[in-house]
């Protein structure tokens, strides 16, 4: 496996200019939909370079996908592919095969075709280094990390590796996804401790660089692996401190239910 953390030998911050914040601000992962009109938009605004342009092409296609709509996605993707775009730096050229790539992998990731997504996700990474962008190798490698059975841990260990040499806060977020990803191969696995250690390494990367909503989320995580090591009143306290922050997460609300029951049947009974 390729060591990417040498590659990098251009300006890591690539992602802070006038492109990923126009990503982060346009993207509303809980409305698809809404997402794909925008990024449409984006995408014909000729007020964007040729290269943005085709860049919030690949989110177009993202949030196509995400409605399962693959067919039409990969269409986007396949379009960009045959387009021909002058002026565009070595760069630019390779972040863009990147970002392809990269939406390459996560529609076959999602689909029944899961097995294609590996290739995909590997010469992301590749392209992503060589474009010097940090953020997308680092979103690469967690996609690697997520899909590569076996490599797991591998993948993650990559991305520490990068998180460790930058500073970036919008960098260092990349650390509660890593971190959750790798604690759920290992919850999975049967090794509820391990998995534990990873989703609260979650919560300090979510509390530190995270957003409100990866806070919940690294928090429900605890507290599942905390009943999964059969500390049920450690959950049982935190999943209703969730709930009382967001009374309508179906999830907590099932994890409570989970833990009530657990502990129901754990009291002693006195018979009659």
């Amino acid at each position: 496996m390729e060591d990417m953390t040498d590659a990098l030998h251009a300006d890591p911050s690539r992602h802070r200019g006038h492109e990923q914040q126009t990503i982060d601000r346009l993207w509303d992962f809980a409305d698809p939909a809404a997402s794909e009109e925008r990024f449409r938009a984006a995408a014909a605004d000729e007020e964007h370079s040729a290269h943005e342009r085709a860049v919030m092409a690949t989110q177009l296609a993202r949030a196509i996908g995400i409605q399962h709509r693959d067919d039409e996605a990969l269409a986007v993707l396949a379009e960009l592919e045959a387009a021909e775009r002058e002026g565009e730096t070595p760069e630019e050229s390779a972040e863009l095969v990147a970002r392809i790539a990269l939406e390459r992998g996560r529609i076959a990731a999602a689909s029944e075709h899961g097995d294609e997504a590996v290739p995909y996700l590997t010469r992301a990474v590749r392209e992503a280094a060589l474009s010097g962008s940090t953020f997308l190798v680092l979103d690469a490698l967690h996609m690697l990390a997520l899909n590569d059975t076996g490599h797991e841990e591998e993948w993650a260990a990559e991305g520490f590796d990068i998180l460790d040499g930058v500073r970036d806060p919008r960098l260092k977020r990349w650390g509660v996804a890593l971190h959750n990803n790798l604690g759920w191969t290992k919850h999975d696995r049967g090794d509820a401790g391990a998995a534990l250690y990873h989703f609260e390494k979650a919560v300090e990367a979510a509390d530190q660089y995270g957003t409100a909503g990866q806070q919940h989320v690294a928090r429900w995580s605890v507290g599942r692996a905390l009943r999964s090591l059969g500390r049920t009143d450690e959950a049982l306290e935190l999943q209703r401190e969730l709930a009382r922050a967001r009374p309508d997460d179906t999830y907590v609300q099932a994890e409570i239910e989970a833990l009530t029951a657990a502990t129901t049947e754990a009291e002693p009974t006195i018979e009659p």
